[in-house]
């Protein structure tokens, strides 16, 4: 196979999502060098960057393309126009941008978190809103979001005193409300991560004392128990269904009454937890050579 060049795309600055993270970006970037691979970082919304230039773009770290979702999304349809082809699908990606792709899920019959939507400029009613859900606690976020921004946690004396911010912030974009559960808080959640459509390890994330955000640079601890057999089959159905063709999936989701409930499905720019299991790095390398092999089997 001839060589290719490749794109590693990633964004301005990682420091502000990357407290307390591994340099994992760093890692994979050596590992896929080493192995012989002409790879570049790329920064997503650089304008000077010709994204023609090279053979495969791989989406790897733009952490703040939900900060910028509309340049965000005008850049898709440019490598779209373009031909480029990335790794995951510019189509996945657009779809996984917005969390509203939850109904696509559920309507395949995906164990989803219960989800009450909160349009763009509606008012937030908290009693309807606990009502619906049928619990004293919600977790209220962006429908397009990430790193845990704009992200409350609120019962029902904190919400009644947080509509006119809430509402300040329906003004500018869409959330969403789902039921907080104490199970993020006792058991945690686990990411279930795929290459290529087959898996290759777990974690199983853990808040801090007090918080209820699992990420590691919110002080979340990561830990590599041995999965249920059962959610990782769940997990598995689901990348089957909606992810089979991509580089690399993230599930998300947390264990209720013995069955996965999904949290997330992560198909744009997931960390990988890839220092955590052995072999992770090779994997992932493998799966990306079987892509590119594709790709050049199309253009021979």
């Amino acid at each position: 196979m001839q060589t290719l060049q490749i794109a590693l795309v990633t964004c301005q600055s990682l420091g502000s999502y990357t407290h307390n993270a591994d340099s994992e970006d760093e890692r994979l970037f050596n590992f896929l060098q080493e192995k012989g691979l002409d790879i570049s970082f790329q920064v997503w919304d650089d304008e000077q960057v010709d994204w023609t230039a090279f053979d495969a773009i791989v989406i790897k770290s733009p952490w703040d393309y939900f900060d910028k979702i509309n340049a965000f999304y005008q850049w898709l349809d440019k490598l779209e126009q373009l031909d480029c082809h990335v790794l995951n699908p510019v189509k996945t990606i657009r779809w996984n941008a917005d969390k509203v792709y939850f109904k696509d899920l559920q309507e395949e019959g995906i164990a989803v978190v219960p989800t009450y939507w909160l349009e763009q400029g509606t008012t937030f009613d908290a009693e309807a809103v606990f009502k619906a859900l049928d619990t004293d606690k919600i977790i209220v976020k962006p429908r397009v979001s990430g790193g845990a921004k704009n992200t409350l946690a609120l019962d029902k004396e904190t919400a009644a005193v947080s509509i006119a911010s809430i509402n300040g912030l329906l003004e500018q974009e869409p959330f969403l409300a789902q039921p907080f559960l104490p199970e993020i808080k006792t058991k945690g959640e686990w990411s279930f991560l795929f290459f290529n459509g087959e898996y290759s390890h777990t974690v199983l994330k853990t808040a801090k004392p007090g918080d209820f955000r699992v990420q590691h640079f919110f002080g979340g601890t990561i830990h590599t128990p041995e999965p249920p057999a059962a959610l990782l089959e769940a997990a598995h159905n689901l990348v089957d269904k909606f992810a089979s063709d991509c580089l690399y999936a993230r599930v998300d989701g947390v264990e209720l009454n013995g069955e996965l409930v999904l949290m997330e499905l992560e198909l744009i720019e997931p960390f990988l937890f890839l220092a955590t299991s052995e072999g992770a790095l090779e994997r992932y390398y493998e799966s990306l050579m079987a892509q590119l092999e594709v790709l050049a089997d199309s253009r021979s």
